[in-house]
């Protein structure tokens, strides 16, 4: 059932998208979004890396890192997940309204509802991986499991 998710992408949880306006710090960087951090990660070119920083929007920064695809790292695909978790994990510790709303999500499966996109998210037929909610149930674990440490440290 749907609504025993939290949905991004359209959903009331649009906070947790890579599109969302919130600014991350990323590499001694200020980033306009974390879609705009994530794109430039794919390339060494800082002449690249740059454009893709001032690209207008989160969706120019996407279409950049997509025009480029044959100056990516050549690792690319064996560290997209690790510097995606980086990403996410820098945008959730410098917003506390996004850590208000991830601990909101309470134990609901978090799903990027993307009907495209089979690997970040559940994709067109709403089985893809879904790896970008994995790694926002993950960040969320850590948290619980620090809370719960801290609140057993104090007893």
């Amino acid at each position: 059932m749907e609504q025993d998710k939290a949905l991004f992408w359209g959903g009331g949880w649009n906070c947790f998208s890579n599109f969302s306006s919130y600014q991350v710090m990323y590499k001694g960087k200020l980033w306009p979004t974390s879609e705009h951090a994530y794109q430039a990660a794919k390339f060494s070119d800082e002449k690249l890396q740059e454009k893709i920083r001032n690209a207008k929007s989160a969706y120019d920064a996407f279409m950049l890192g997509g025009e480029n695809k044959e100056l990516r790292a050549k690792n690319w695909n064996e560290v997209k997940v690790s510097i995606m978790e980086e990403i996410v994990r820098e945008k959730l510790q410098q917003n506390s309204h996004i850590l208000k709303k991830l601990l909101e999500t309470g134990d609901m499966e978090i799903v990027e509802a993307s009907p495209v996109d089979a690997f970040w998210g559940w994709g067109p037929n709403k089985d893809g991986e879904n790896a970008l909610g994995k790694i926002w149930m993950k960040l969320r674990e850590e948290i619980k499991t620090n809370k719960e440490n801290e609140r057993l440290e104090n007893e």
